[in-house]
């Protein structure tokens, strides 16, 4: 049969979880990006292992479309490397580029859905929007609270890991960050802002 398999095709979207590579990292606020793909990963049950792009990556079928979920290696701040080499070899365009990522403005289990925007102070976001010279990205920003205090230092406050209390509550936003994506790769970006942003 001929259609047998859709593996080569290109991807028409891809799905960007933006964090720190190494188990050192795991768990800690800047990760949010990665803990949210993880979750959307789950749920299309795709494998998110393939080396390429200094990146991990994994295809898959949504609504009969490929996409491909991604997990930058560059460390946070250089993310852009990998996204825009992506987005130049399959020649996807930045409103069908969805960035999942970590947002200091929000508390711990608020998430935002938005259509573009500025990079708002997030280093991965703004390597991406360097490098690819555009912010017409749609985003998913999981809260991951404010510095305890205006002097505490924002990288150790970053890579600080959450509570119990807090990591309960981000397996709930990564749940519906999933959700929220589905909806952005059915082209229902407008419904998952309302349901989703919370």
């Amino acid at each position: 049969m001929f259609f047998k398999k859709r593996s080569s095709t290109a991807p028409a979207f891809l799905v960007v979880g933006l964090g720190n590579p190494g188990i050192q990292y795991e768990n800690t606020r800047h990760n949010a990006g990665f803990m949210m793909l993880d979750a959307l990963a789950k749920k299309l049950d795709i494998k998110v292992d393939r080396a390429k792009f200094r990146a991990y990556c994994g295809t898959g079928l949504v609504n009969g479309q490929q996409v491909m979920l991604m997990k930058p290696q560059t460390f946070m701040n250089n993310s852009g490397e990998a996204v825009s080499q992506a987005m130049r070899m399959f020649k996807i365009p930045p409103e069908r580029t969805l960035l999942l990522f970590d947002d200091i403005s929000l508390p711990v289990g608020k998430m935002r859905v938005r259509r573009n925007g500025s990079a708002g102070g997030q280093n991965g976001v703004k390597s991406i929007i360097a490098l690819s010279g555009s912010d017409q990205f749609p985003r998913i920003k999981a809260g991951i609270g404010a510095k305890p205090h205006p002097d505490y230092d924002l990288a150790k406050w970053v890579l600080s890991r959450f509570t119990d209390a807090e990591k309960k509550e981000m397996e709930r936003v990564a749940e519906d960050a999933a959700n929220a994506a589905l909806l952005i790769l059915e082209g229902q970006i407008e419904e998952a802002m309302n349901r989703y942003s919370h």
